[in-house]
């Protein structure tokens, strides 16, 4: 098949997301005929290099052959069953091994991010209500917040590009002040501007407390305000501060979990434990549709009662779908047999190192890391400027997708140096063209 004709039966028959459609009249999609590591191909051979784990959720690589192996031997095992009444081995195995990793007792499943955050919200508003506090239905979020884009999730977001549009439908929340260090006033430290910042949430909880339900973060980075980046002290703040005034606390670890921000759950760095953990994204490996939901036995308990209704009445077709838990089995085993954490900090290090270039550069400014994360924000008067780096980064044999004029590496953790060398080579190319 020819990339050419590909193309247009994309464009005839697919609704892409996140994206303006017509936009695809000038700035062709890029067809994808296979992959292979950190490298995906088109129907003519040119490569690319996966820089953004493909929306953040390939850990291992594209076709990865102990997951791939994993998933086939599910497949002549059982593909799926109802998780309503019926239960089954790979789901029990990756329940206990995520119990295990996060000090949470009890995983409720579901599709993605977004419906995470969605049980998430509705798990802590019921448990309260459960609880004989029927007045805590309110929820806070941080100034620039992203959890996801349906309703509920999109009621704690706090990215007008994404919620203006849909503002009458959604639910009023409150946003407290962001500890992204971008913010702090010159000369404060990451540090201090965080507990600035969770004076702020003490502030507003000393006075709402009473019908505020959990206050939702993501933990470290928060990811489509550019990669903001936090001192974990804010973290341990919160954590105290929800404990203070009985407020759940809601870790969004859906991008920044398994591995990304350093430790495998950002939270570690904080050494405190959320009240509920969703997660996602690289729970499958980048393979298939999965999320979970972790709490603790005491919200659990809320709803455990001879009534139904008190029950928590959420579900959705393919719940703990076997092959796809199968698949997140196989992502925690690579982590245990390669010792990827140690082994990611190395690769930080390599990477941090060769991109001193990139932080040099007279047109980079706020040249940042977390972990397996790293940004910039580029200096520059071109028009339209996310797409016009995509286009030329493309032509430079990367993958890179800017927010703004916000650049970002998040690759798969198996990139080699020869392969971070291109990288940052490549992405020096594309500022020296643009800026």
């Amino acid at each position: 098949m020819k990339n050419q004709d590909f193309l247009q039966r994309s464009r005839d028959a697919v609704w892409h997301p996140c994206s303006q459609m017509k936009h695809f009249e000038t700035l062709p999609l890029v067809p994808i005929a296979r992959g292979k590591g950190v490298w995906l191909y088109d129907f003519e051979e040119r490569r690319y290099l996966d820089a953004i784990s493909s929306w953040w959720v390939n850990l291992f690589g594209h076709c990865n052959p102990r997951i791939n192996a994993a998933i086939k031997d599910q497949l002549d095992t059982l593909e799926h069953v109802i998780l309503a009444g019926f239960t089954h081995q790979p789901v029990i195995e990756l329940s206990e091994r995520l119990s295990r990793l996060t000090g949470l007792g009890h995983c409720f499943y579901g599709s993605d991010g977004a419906s995470a955050t969605e049980i998430a919200l509705k798990m802590s508003f019921h448990y309260w209500r459960n609880s004989g506090v029927p007045d805590k239905t309110r929820f806070i979020s941080l100034q620039n917040s992203y959890h996801g884009e349906t309703i509920g999730a999109l009621s704690v977001t706090d990215v007008a590009l994404f919620k203006d549009t849909y503002a009458p439908l959604l639910r009023q929340s409150t946003q407290v002040p962001t500890p992204d260090w971008r913010n702090a006033a010159a000369g404060e430290s990451a540090r201090d501007f965080a507990l600035r910042c969770a004076a702020a949430l003490r502030a507003h909880l000393e006075q709402h407390h009473a019908e505020t339900a959990a206050l939702i973060v993501e933990p470290l980075v928060q990811g489509a305000a550019g990669m903001g980046m936090y001192d974990a002290e804010y973290l341990r703040q919160a954590r105290a501060i929800c404990n203070e005034f009985k407020v759940h606390l809601i870790a969004d670890e859906i991008a920044v979990g398994f591995g990304r921000t350093g430790t495998m759950f950002a939270c570690e760095q904080a050494g405190i434990r959320p009240d509920f953990m969703c997660l996602s994204k690289g729970i499958s490996g980048g393979y298939l549709p999965l999320s979970a939901v972790l709490t603790t036995n005491e919200v659990f308990q809320a709803f455990y009662h001879d009534e139904t209704a008190r029950g928590f009445l959420h579900s959705h077709s393919y719940t703990g779908n076997a092959l796809a838990c199968r698949a997140a089995l196989a992502t925690l085993d690579i982590f245990e047999q390669d010792q990827v954490i140690a082994a990611n900090r190395a690769k930080a290090a390599y990477l941090t190192q060769a991109a001193q270039p990139l932080r040099d550069h007279p047109k980079v400014k706020n040249f940042r890391h977390t972990g397996m994360i790293w940004a910039f924000e580029a200096e520059n008067d071109t028009p339209h400027f996310s797409r016009a780096f995509y286009q030329l980064a493309l032509e430079n044999e990367l993958l890179l997708r800017p927010m703004g004029n916000t650049v970002y590496f998040m690759p798969p953790y198996i990139i080699s140096e020869e392969e971070i060398d291109l990288l940052i080579g490549g992405t020096l190319k594309v500022l020296e063209q643009l800026c």
